[in-house]
């Protein structure tokens, strides 16, 4: 059921330069004609403000109060709307007074200007600011209600993106299933979609076709430095730089053997076996020598070694102990730092007295607060400084307990610790003094060892190794000039080698780069194909969308009896952007549409909406001096017109109307 809000009466006092204006409506289609500068627009701002905070611009900050000859602000007056409604034939007034407020501080002769308050009345009725907004709100809600009262604010104060919005809302969206369903040329998109919308399907496809790009750019540039990074095989054969090469190892093989024949000949080897068992003679005279005085010095060594390493041990615990305690002296310092300015922070916590700031005035609308609510403020103020004082002097007191048992526990760890080091310093001094002990024995055992180069028989022995090995150094010698050539010849074969197998090399290196330009256009082809299957599902798209666009454009012109709407425009690429353009004969509304079709195609929207959300609300018209006729509406309309000859605001009612035009 539908609901119709008619203005009876709208009063204007002392409201942006009007000083006094009655506007007696009583809930008919009338005209109001004036100047320019004589208050038309005026009566659309009392309106919205009465109702709403804001003017016909839907500005919130704009100025109320007159203004003198000189363009200051006239003091000591209210400003003030009334409004009479009839909702359904229930009466219905409301009024603001937006007024001054002036303060006289205490020893002060004069009163200062401290800020404006507000009152709000419903039926006479004083009331708060939240309960009259929630009273207009269950009347209708101001977003709707801007939409039903003035032709220009759905194409101009609304950004297009709330105006399609809107009319999507009026006449329902349209699903993709629908869409789909219209068009048998688009049934295989829910298997390209995959649960995406169209539109993210879109972006989808965007970033892809933007990588498959990047990527198709890139391979001739790769496959251009694989080419001209290919080596020259002209004149080359494998097969028989293969054959070369195999020729060549067998030569270095050859040579390599005369070379080791030279250095492990017979008589060479013969000193080498006879070098070997006087080694082994030596060793056993060696053994003899020492089994006996030997053994204990070894003994004695591995005790000393034991022992000192014990020492180390008990060293390293004794500094281990030493560290301890010397944090534990550094933490009982800063613990004893940390209580003194406990002690410190408690007394002062203790010493703070309830100190309590009268404030006499209201924070929201500025007027002197009563007794029993400053005293209940000071009382609940009080009552909370003396909690959080009470925390606070609790949260010091653990704090300083906690400081407390740290400290004990810190001073008992140090009684142990000084016990520990005393029976570790006693165990050092005893290993040493065994140490002292062992150290005297081993210098004993070691006086009585004879060294090995005084045994005949071990020198005798030796001597004849050394007869032996300058026997073969003297061979060696003079082989050594036959090996170095035979060296050389092997060094020149190696380096030819080395140049055959390089050439060998770049027929791989040749195989590898083919087999990647292959990779590279085979992926070429594959990217290919994959950016025409997408170019293909982007078509599709732009089809569900074009298809969507006709059809949503039809059922939403549907509903109006003029005004007419375009949701999408072509782009260059061929896509489309949606938009929201009013289009009223052919011409859209900001391309050219004349003031007179922009209100009559504004009344049409006002129409159509006022059905959807079942209210009918005044409908502001200014400038209508343009229009000659204005389209039927079931509203209230009140005509702003601009007369020349009339220097003060006019207002004629229908029967003035009929009789002007018979």
């Amino acid at each position: 059921m539908a609901k119709t809000l008619s203005l009876l009466t709208l009063n204007l006092r002392n409201f942006k330069g009007i000083q006094q204006f009655a506007l007696d409506a009583n809930g008919q289609n009338i005209k109001g004609f004036g100047d320019n500068g004589t208050g038309k627009t005026t009566l659309f701002d009392g309106f919205n403000w009465l109702l709403f905070d804001k003017d016909s611009q839907n500005k919130k900050e704009f100025s109320i109060k007159s203004l003198d000859i000189g363009g200051k602000e006239k003091h000591m007056l209210e400003h003030e709307v009334e409004g009479v409604f009839s909702l359904d034939g229930k009466r219905i007034v409301l009024r603001k007074v937006y007024s001054e407020k002036w303060t006289k501080k205490k020893g002060s002769a004069t009163s200062d200007f401290t800020g404006h308050t507000t009152d709000y009345f419903i039926d006479g009725v004083p009331t708060k600011k939240k309960d009259y907004e929630d009273f207009i709100k269950l009347i209708v809600q101001e977003d709707i209600f801007k939409l039903l009262t003035s032709p220009s604010f759905f194409n101009e104060q609304v950004k297009w993106q709330d105006r399609r919005k809107t009319l999507l809302e009026l006449c329902g969206d349209l699903t993709d299933e629908e869409v789909i369903a219209s068009d048998k040329s688009l049934s295989s998109l829910p298997s390209i979609l995959a649960g995406r919308t169209i539109e993210n399907h879109r972006k989808v496809i965007a970033a892809r076709r933007a990588e498959i790009n990047k990527e198709l750019d890139k391979i001739p540039v790769r496959i251009d430095e694989i080419q001209r990074s290919l080596p020259e095989l002209h004149g080359l054969d494998k097969q028989s730089l293969e054959t070369k090469i195999s020729t060549v190892n067998a030569e270095i093989d050859e040579k390599m053997t005369q070379v080791s024949s030279i250095r492990n000949g017979k008589t060479i080897s013969d000193k080498q076996k006879a070098i070997q068992e006087i080694e082994i003679e030596l060793m056993q005279i060696k053994r003899d020598h020492d089994s006996d005085s030997k053994d204990q010095i070894y003994q004695l060594r591995a005790r000393i070694q034991e022992e000192q390493s014990n020492v180390s041990i008990l060293n390293s615990k004794v500094e281990n102990i030493k560290n301890s305690k010397r944090y534990n002296d550094e933490s009982i310092y800063r613990v004893d730092d940390s209580l003194q300015q406990l002690r410190q922070e408690w007394h002062e916590v203790n010493d703070k007295e309830f100190v309590h700031t009268d404030a006499c005035e209201c924070p929201a609308c500025g007027q002197a607060l009563p007794e029993e609510q400053i005293t209940s403020a000071k009382e609940k103020a009080l009552s909370q400084f003396n909690l959080t004082k009470s925390k606070r002097l609790e949260e010091i007191n653990l704090k300083g307990k906690q400081g407390k048992e740290q400290k004990e526990k810190l001073l008992s760890d140090n009684e142990k610790l000084t016990k520990e080091y005393e029976k570790l310093k006693d165990q050092i001094a005893e290993k040493q003094e065994l140490l002292l002990k062992l150290n005297g024995q081993l210098q004993q055992s070691e006086s009585l060892v004879t060294d090995i180069l005084d045994n005949p028989a071990y020198v005798t022995k030796l001597q004849e190794k050394q007869g032996v090995e300058a026997e073969i150094q003297q061979f060696r010698e003079m082989s050594e000039g036959a090996v170095q050539d035979i060296q050389f010849e092997i060094i020149q074969l190696k380096q030819k080698r080395d140049q055959l197998q390089g050439d060998v090399g770049k027929f791989a290196l040749v195989d590898q780069s083919n087999r990647r330009i292959d990779e590279l256009l085979l992926q070429e082809k594959e990217l290919a194909s994959e950016y025409e299957k997408l170019e293909h599902e982007l078509y599709l798209t732009e089809e569900f969308i074009r298809t969507k666009v006709n059809l949503l454009e039809e059922k939403i012109n549907s509903k109006f009896k003029y005004a007419r709407f375009k949701l999408f425009k072509s782009q260059i690429n061929g896509g489309l952007e949606e938009c929201c353009e009013t289009i009223y004969g052919g011409v859209p509304y900001s391309g050219g549409l004349n003031n007179a079709a922009r209100i009559n195609v504004g009344l049409d929207i006002i129409n159509t909406l006022s059905e959807h959300y079942g209210f009918f609300a005044p409908i502001f018209i200014d400038n209508a001096e343009a229009v000659t006729k204005l389209i039927d509406t079931k509203a209230q309309t009140i005509s702003l017109v601009v007369s020349e000859k009339d220097k003060h605001l006019r207002v004629e009612y229908p029967e003035q109307l009929m009789k002007e035009a018979i």
